[in-house]
């Protein structure tokens, strides 16, 4: 599968922004120069058109630079949610921010540690939404628009609810280029609903979240196997190069064959515009996929890779914290057999 010429250069433009701009110093010149934030938005809202594949492109990069910025949460995660409610005078009053970068979203979504619809507790009565949010991916503190799934009389539904009428706790995280927090509410009734199909909305927003965490691990783990191969190149033993060992050259040969497999599940699913069924076998597999590179990154690497000074740690702390967002891959993997008429996956 292909990029165009303009997904190229889109690419280039990410990868310049980020090897000059550290963290989240990145995060003004990828919305203001390379209009990254809205990418996936219609140019009604202020957007440029683009599909889940130009969403994808940035995630790569993103991945590949370890970036903190809030891209996931707020561009793929509430911007999409906007989108896919329909909801047009919601679109129209919060995607132009969003969209340009001055304004930041998040969508509370799971409970009680999990990822799963049934897991989901928080009710909404006479406006009034009470419950508690868990592992809400945010930016650097408390979103300028927050949304909420929450169940209504009617069931599952999405809802935004008031700077003011909630209490944001930062969490602890393994991996602290990922804010993530817990969210309590016990809101007056202003709790304001965008759209009551709340399951409908979900599936979508989490398989186009799949996606593109999936191009997130895939250019996270290039980088990885990257710099795991130069290490080896460099680093000498026994007067040679470890890499001119045969045991290292089997284990660096099958990360490989394991990296491409998962980058075509992924670049699938970006140019299916996120089906259903190939974002459940692309998280699967790219979440399995980084974990094992990030993990040999560190054997590979010796002492170095358990050290501040090094990025090996990051990988592996990126891997182990991503292979749970959204679900497990065991999770995935069962999504994948209900939808192919499956009883069960191990």
């Amino acid at each position: 599968m292909n990029f165009t010429r303009e997904q190229d250069e889109l690419r280039s433009a990410v990868r310049a922004v980020l090897t000059r701009h550290e963290d989240a110093a990145a995060w003004g010149p990828l919305t203001e120069a390379v209009g990254a934030a809205g990418l996936g938005v219609p140019e009604e809202y202020g957007g440029y058109g683009g599909g889940i594949v130009e969403t994808c492109v940035v995630m790569e990069e993103l991945g590949r630079a370890l970036s903190p910025v809030p891209y996931l949460a707020s561009t793929v995660l509430a911007t999409q949610a906007l989108l896919v409610s329909g909801n047009a005078q919601a679109c129209a009053e919060l995607l132009p921010e969003l969209a340009d970068g001055t304004a930041t979203g998040a969508l509370a979504w799971a409970e009680n540690g999990s990822w799963e619809p049934e897991a989901m507790n928080a009710r909404v009565r006479a406006g009034r939404l009470t419950g508690v949010k868990e592992h809400v991916l945010t930016g650097p503190g408390r979103p300028d628009t927050l949304l909420v799934l929450a169940r209504g009389d009617d069931g599952l539904a999405l809802y935004q609810v008031p700077d003011t009428q909630y209490e944001f706790t930062p969490l602890p995280t393994m991996d602290q280029t990922r804010p993530q927090a817990r969210i309590t509410f016990d809101s007056p009734p202003d709790a304001k609903l965008l759209a009551a199909d709340g399951e409908r909305i979900l599936s979508r927003v989490r398989d186009l979240a799949c996606t593109a965490l999936a191009a997130e691990q895939t250019g996270a783990a290039t980088r990885a196997l990257a710099d795991t191969v130069q290490y080896a190149k460099d680093r000498v033993q026994f007067g040679r190069p470890i890499g001119s060992f045969q045991a290292v050259k089997h284990r660096i040969a099958d990360l490989h064959v394991q990296l491409e497999a998962a980058r075509s599940l992924a670049l699938a699913a970006a140019h299916s515009n996120a089906a259903p069924h190939l974002a459940a076998a692309a998280e699967a597999a790219c979440s399995q996929a980084y974990t094992h590179i990030a993990g040999e990154m560190i054997q590979l690497h010796g002492g170095i890779g358990i050290t501040w000074e090094h990025e090996a740690h990051r990988h592996l702390k990126r891997a182990h914290a991503g292979r749970h967002l959204f679900g497990t891959p065991s999770a995935h993997r069962q999504r994948l057999a209900d939808r192919l008429g499956l009883t069960s996956v191990a």
